[in-house]
């Protein structure tokens, strides 16, 4: 049974695949000349939106030290 701990990293770890997979599209998209601006900004919000959830998470990693 995974840890609470390795479920948070196998999280942040597929949403490093989502985000990596989204900008692969996104340059694919934007090479292209006449291509949907509109489809083009959904694409870029999301993956922003990806990139939020995942430092969400590594802040659950990381312990708050006060100092």
């Amino acid at each position: 049974m995974q840890t609470d701990l390795e479920l948070l990293k196998q999280r942040i770890y597929e949403l490093q695949l989502e985000h990596r997979d989204l900008d692969d599209v996104i340059a694919k998209l934007g090479v292209k000349p006449g291509q949907d601006q509109l489809q083009l900004q959904r694409l870029k919000r999301k993956k922003l939106h990806v990139k939020d959830q995942i430092t969400q998470l590594e802040r659950q990693l990381t312990p708050d030290i006060s100092a």
